[in-house]
């Protein structure tokens, strides 16, 4: 689809790119053919100046030119063709703000393995291995997962972003990731409930009661949102393909799910629930505790 895009082009909207589409300029190797198109010859010289930049930065495989000039919410365009370098990526954490709160667990999927990094563990090894990939795609990564990131481990993260959380508003799905899940019809069975409060719970209840069955639930629920990133980032692709006239020769295949090294632990899941709803301040003593 990237390369039948022209709204990275400044001044093309996307009424403009459908005109184009419509006058047969199907995409960038399409200019330079006799078509009749209502557009100033100025227009069209930029337009021109603006794809030799284009084929330029495709052939060298820099997705981050095209991150820069496309509207976030078409940044779902760039995906299949950088799909083989890009990561799926979340975060848990002590708390949702930057300053005082710690990332305890993060994930990564490429579409073929799953990796994670655990706190006073393995975080650091993330550094390292996340500059394997040239896309990162999250759900509200922009705001939270990236911010918490960078300030960690005191860097920038200097690959391309797509954030769902924009994707999907623009198609009318809001309500968090497990929202959007739901109103997909993405089940994710034991972990149906549990959600980032919970996955703080978690952390605490592995710290203080040495509990390793709460370590992998936590890992199973951060796991599962990069996994289940890949689905969305192909159902979105394909739900904005029918806007275009795309729909039928670009779609993309439901990506095949792969084995979650970890299980939720059911009996751990409904402990803690229990304590909750018995000890109403049962979650707010961590808080001053660790």
């Amino acid at each position: 689809m990237l390369k039948n895009t022209f709204i990275h082009i400044p001044g093309i909207g996307l009424k403009t790119e459908e005109c184009l589409w419509d006058s047969g300029l199907l995409d960038w190797d399409g200019f330079g053919k006799p078509v009749e198109i209502n557009l100033s010859h100025k227009k069209l010289e930029s337009i021109e100046r603006y794809l030799r930049g284009s084929r330029e930065h495709f052939e060298t495989g820099d997705p981050s030119y095209f991150e820069i000039l496309l509207p976030s919410n078409q940044r779902w365009r760039m995906f299949p063709e950088f799909r083989n370098s890009t990561a799926y990526l979340d975060i848990e954490t002590t708390g949702l703000e930057t300053w005082g709160a710690e990332i305890t667990t993060i994930s990564l999927y490429d579409g073929n393995s799953v990796s994670w990094y655990v706190k006073d563990r393995n975080l650091d090894d993330f550094i390292h291995d996340i500059q394997k990939y040239k896309v990162i795609v999250t759900y509200n990564g922009k705001s939270f997962d990236i911010p918490f990131i960078e300030g960690h481990f005191g860097t920038s993260l200097t690959q391309a972003h797509i954030d769902l959380r924009y994707i999907l508003a623009s198609l009318g799905y809001r309500g968090g990731l497990k929202g959007c899940e739901k109103q997909l019809g993405i089940d994710r069975g034991d972990l149906d409930n549990v959600d980032g409060y919970f996955a703080v719970l978690l952390w605490y209840d592995f710290l203080q009661n040495r509990n390793q069955k709460a370590l992998e639930t936590l890992l199973a629920y951060n796991i599962e949102d990069t996994v289940n990133l890949e689905t969305l980032m192909v159902l979105t692709y394909n739900m904005k393909l029918r806007g275009t006239p795309f729909f039928r020769t670009h779609q993309l295949p439901e990506p095949t799910r792969p084995n979650i090294p970890f299980e939720a632990d059911r009996q751990t899941i409904d402990r803690i629930k229990r304590q909750i709803f018995r000890e109403p301040g049962f979650a707010s003593t961590f808080a001053t505790r660790w």
